[in-house]
């Protein structure tokens, strides 16, 4: 804070109000820097703003493009995969969620088997790159697609992540060769692509008759989307169906400080705050109203 501070050579006595994430996530970490906005707050007697971290990614694209409402909006990160459309701020539909992995921790479930490091998702990404036949790859590695063709929004990735273990057991006994697992890398992240991609094309024809946008936007947002495959398959899907595709700058992917920033304001610039006594929440759902779901899906 004192960094950031200083580089925006500002003091304290200048802010208008403090905004901090206060879930959803580990409630040890979430509450480390919620204490410290609310004292910041209380001591400068300024607004307090309690920040939804997934809000933080669902309005970055009003942050670096002005996108206006409503929006289509793919959340997809280790710990979520959601369909919602964005009406405006503090107001989502949740359309679809997964049913018990989110992509993000399917990537670093199955870059574990594969022997990659973590974080996952970067380094599935890099070795695919170096596949050398990816169609021959898809081939030889024919993992399914889970929930592709259904009616219903939802995601699953349990089962493509038991395929992927699969897989990498029925390789050569011994070290994994860097081929195999460039192959199997490669069929895992375009299924992946494959089956977002799905989903994200089923979700337009419902937002289409739903909603009168004056530029439809599909928002891919959430760590995950830095994955390049998933970003050109949602880029093509939308040159489709005459959509605009966005995703977040590479540095504003992952969780960040900016994203935080941004939902604070736009909430500060609507007259919200909250109180003091504001509680840390493990589990914050963007639409509280949707239909609960089974399994990992509760936590949506």
């Amino acid at each position: 804070m004192k960094a950031a501070i200083e580089d925006a050579a500002i003091s304290f006595s200048d802010l208008d109000g403090v905004a901090a994430t206060c879930g959803p996530g580990l409630i040890g970490g979430v509450m480390i820097g919620m204490m410290a906005g609310k004292t910041i707050a209380a001591s400068q007697n300024i607004p307090f703003i309690a920040v939804n971290h997934l809000e933080g990614h669902a309005l970055t694209p009003r942050l670096t493009d002005d996108i206006e409402f409503p929006y289509l909006l793919l959340l997809v990160s280790g710990g979520h995969t959601q369909i919602l459309v964005a009406e405006s701020v503090g107001q989502y539909k949740r359309w679809g969620t997964t049913l018990d992995d989110a992509a993000g921790e399917c990537f670093d479930k199955c870059a574990k088997m594969m022997g990659l490091p973590y974080p996952g998702g970067p380094e599935i990404q890099k070795i695919a790159q170096s596949c050398k036949a990816p169609k021959a790859a898809m081939k030889r590695f024919d993992l399914p697609k889970p929930m592709k063709g259904r009616k219903e929004l939802d995601f699953s990735f349990s089962g493509l992540k038991t395929a992927v273990r699969l897989a990498a057991d029925a390789l050569p006994e011994g070290d994994l060769r860097r081929e195999d697992i460039a192959d199997l890398a490669c069929a895992f992240q375009q299924t992946v692509a494959e089956v977002i991609s799905d989903r994200a094309k089923r979700a337009i024809d419902r937002f289409m008759q739903d909603y009168t946008p004056k530029s439809p936007t599909l928002v891919l947002s959430g760590g995950v989307s830095a994955n390049t495959a998933i970003r050109e398959s949602l880029e093509d899907l939308c040159q489709e169906k005459g959509f605009r595709a966005y995703a977040p700058p590479l540095k504003l992917c992952g969780d960040n400080a900016a994203m935080i920033a941004w939902a604070g304001l736009e909430h500060l610039t609507l007259g919200n705050s909250a109180p003091l006594n504001f509680k840390a929440r493990p589990r914050w759902p963007l639409d509280p109203t949707a239909e609960k779901r089974h399994g990992a899906g509760v936590k949506a």
